[in-house]
């Protein structure tokens, strides 16, 4: 049986460690926000016979006298260009510098209202996914009280610390992932957010319930930290294996997949990762640390 529970204090301390690095990079880094919360435009251009080098590109528009734009290449024969938001005048002498070498798939403008409002939207749902994650698990676990000290208010409070935990290592991730390698954040961030905090609440719930099956079963009159220690470790197996092949699939696609979701999925390999990692090592920690504590 590992010692998990037991070593709970290296955890704390690692965990620690990595929100600390977390904020801190984001305090003096920040996020580098893509066009859906800056607002401006966004143009996907196809090449009908092979894309030219992107530097190439990149130099083509510069001379045509476009300034503060960024390049990305998409699938084989096309690219990204995000810039400002662009005027119509602006956007057909962009398109004149390819010469009808293609075709434009697509061209939008997001003005800077829409991006403010929908950082608020965002900043809501995070919110109000929280506030319903710790109403449901405190209402799951309404009976355990019966069994120990800890209260069904501390599972929800336990959850919610490794949600946050979450969250701050996934975003502290993409803030180094866009200040080393100009990675910007947009709504499929936001998606690959919720997503882990679903993932993590499942995985958390798990342990728990299996706590609270081992409470019920504890004839012998074992201590709580005894019965969580057992009931992580029953639990292992079942969760690094439903991860492994979650993120074996995942990185398949990161390495294979289109361009467009590169981004998506690297940010549900760090989540899910993170996730997998704090329901066990510590949200069953902080049950066991609080229980001693009362």
């Amino acid at each position: 049986m590992l010692r998990i529970i037991r070593l709970r204090k290296i955890w704390f301390i690692f965990s620690g460690l990595l929100v600390a690095i977390s904020l801190l990079a984001f305090l003096v880094w920040g996020l580098k926000l893509g066009t859906d919360f800056t607002g401006g435009s966004i143009l996907e251009y196809e090449y009908q016979n092979s894309r030219p080098d992107m530097e190439k590109i990149r130099q083509e528009i510069t001379v045509a006298g476009f300034e503060n734009f960024t390049l990305q290449p998409f699938g084989e024969k096309a690219f990204l260009l995000k810039s400002a938001e662009m005027s119509e005048i602006n956007h057909q002498k962009l398109l004149q510098v390819f010469g009808g070498q293609g075709e434009e798939k697509r061209f939008e403008s997001i003005g800077p209202t829409i991006g403010q409002e929908l950082r608020k939207t965002t900043f809501s749902a995070i919110l109000i996914v929280t506030v319903f994650i710790l109403l449901y698990v405190s209402w799951a676990f309404r009976k355990v009280t019966s069994y120990g000290k800890v209260n069904a208010w501390t599972y929800g409070l336990a959850t919610l610390v490794a949600l946050f935990h979450d969250i701050i290592i996934l975003t502290g991730a993409f803030v180094f992932f866009g200040h080393f390698w100009n990675v910007e954040i947009d709504t499929s961030f936001v998606a690959a957010l919720l997503t882990t905090l679903g993932y993590s609440v499942n995985d958390t719930i798990v342990v728990f319930d299996r706590i609270r099956e081992n409470l019920l079963k504890n004839s012998a009159g074992e201590s709580f930290a005894k019965i969580a220690e057992k009931s992580v470790n029953e639990t292992l197996a079942r969760s690094f294996s439903t991860s492994f092949t979650a993120i074996l699939t995942l990185v398949a696609i990161f390495l294979f997949g289109g361009s467009s979701i590169r981004y998506f999925v690297l940010a549900l390999i760090v989540g899910i990762a993170t996730g997998t990692y704090s329901s066990i090592f510590l949200a069953s920690p902080i049950l066991v640390w609080w229980e001693k504590r009362r």
